[in-house]
């Protein structure tokens, strides 16, 4: 990968960063550094440490860490199924997106899915007010299903949403 970086997997000691560095890439201010933000969408938290645990602790899951000299600079979950591997919880500090990093990133996941995995396709779900999140994937390959599906609203875990008209679009890359 680019700017001499490491990846590894994700182990019960990585939870609480893998918690800090997403909540500081979606959520409050923090976020407005980057791109990426959802501060305008949603208030509350992005994940908790119960549900990274779980994904860390979970059998065809995986979080891949991308770090430099032990500092955390992204992460991204895969989750392996028969005919695919779900890509999300990605996120990249604040301060390094723009550079590269990212497309990085998901490029390494694709990789891994492909070829750790041996899975033909990787998914993952956008919300459709990302216009300009979705155009960066489009960039990289991934293609809108026009298959949504409803935001939890109701479910805190998922955050407070600050608008009504909130939903997920499925997008499909084949690898």
């Amino acid at each position: 990968m680019a700017q001499q970086v490491a990846v590894r997997a994700a182990g019960p000691g990585d939870v609480a960063a893998i918690v800090a560095l997403v909540e500081s890439a979606y959520r409050g201010d923090s976020s407005r550094a980057g791109w990426t933000t959802e501060a305008d969408l949603l208030d509350g938290r992005r994940t908790d440490h119960e549900a990274v645990a779980a994904h860390v602790a979970a059998p065809d899951s995986v979080i891949l860490l991308t770090e430099r000299d032990g500092d955390l600079l992204a992460c991204c979950h895969l989750e392996r199924h028969d005919d695919h591997a779900y890509f999300g919880m990605f996120a990249v500090r604040p301060e390094r997106q723009g550079g590269g990093l990212g497309k990085a990133v998901l490029a390494e996941a694709e990789r891994y899915a492909r070829d750790e995995w041996g899975v033909p396709q990787l998914h993952m779900t956008v919300i459709t007010v990302r216009a300009e999140l979705i155009a960066w994937y489009e960039r990289r390959g991934y293609v809108r299903t026009g298959q949504t599906s409803p935001f939890p609203y109701g479910d805190e875990r998922f955050g407070l949403p600050r608008r009504a008209d909130l939903e997920f679009e499925l997008l499909v890359k084949k690898l």
